[in-house]
Parts: structure tokens; sequence; C-alpha cells
């Protein structure tokens, strides 16, 4: 289930469109319905108007459930969290259990990508199924 609330969405948009195609990996189909949902990308600022919406969509979601925060301000608060501010959550944490933290401002969307592929690692219990994540870089060889 995605959940935009910022910037970060737009990123998220593109990371499920032609040019990054998140098909590839098996999580191209993004789910309106908390119900038919086993993911929630969290994206952008929260707010404290916005947090009990949040929880209410993550107790719909059925279990086994997980959760992406992606982007500095869904992670921390971003430049919106300072002293004496009463507007913003500072992280998703606060409020939901975040399994993967995406970072960026906003990030790219390779990285969540990067991210949902850690998450299928985490859910596989670190079988290292993902050819994708788990490559090996050749060493650089001189030209003599």
């Amino acid at each position: 289930m995605t959940f935009g609330l910022a910037c970060c969405a737009i990123e998220m948009m593109a990371a499920g469109a032609s040019r990054f195609d998140l098909d590839r990996f098996g999580s191209g189909a993004f789910r309106a319905s908390p119900r038919q949902s086993d993911l929630m990308i969290v994206a952008g600022t929260i707010s404290r108007k916005m947090a009990p919406t949040i929880v209410t969509l993550w107790e719909q979601m059925p279990a086994p459930k997980w959760c992406i925060a992606m982007g500095n301000c869904a992670i921390s608060g971003g430049p919106f969290e300072y002293d004496g501010q009463y507007a913003i959550v500072p992280g998703a944490n606060l409020i939901v259990p975040v399994d993967i933290y995406v970072p960026g401002c906003p990030p790219r969307p390779e990285a969540l990508i990067q991210g949902i592929l850690l998450l299928q690692d985490k859910i596989t219990r670190g079988e290292k199924r993902n050819v994708f994540r788990h490559f090996q870089r050749r060493a650089a060889t001189p030209n003599s």
C-alpha cells in the first residue's frame, strides 16, 4: 500500500513506472486498499494530524505485514523537525514498526528498489535468493 505524503511519493511513482519497473522484481502492483496489502511504504513528511490515519490503515492490513520508511522526513522528520515544532512526527517508527529505512531527500527510485530487495531478503530470512542484490564485482585488472 502506498502512502505518499510529500515529494518522496513522486520518486516512488517513478520506481513503479516504465524506466525503473518494479514489476521485474515482483513488487509492481501498488494497492490502494489496506486489506489487499502486505507492505506499507511511508513516503514523506508525517504530520501529527495524519498520524492516526496511518495507524488505522496499518491496523487494517492483514498479517504478516511490513513497512518501509522512505525519505528523511519519514525516517526522522527531516528539515521540519526542530526544537519547539509541534506539527510533524519525528519518524514513522514512532507510530508504526518500520522494517527498512530508505534514506535520501528525496531518495532515488533505485534506492527504493534496493530497499524492496533488502526487504525480500529479510522476509526469506537471509537465504540470498535475490540475484539482483547479491553480486560480486570483478577485481580491476591493470592494463599492461
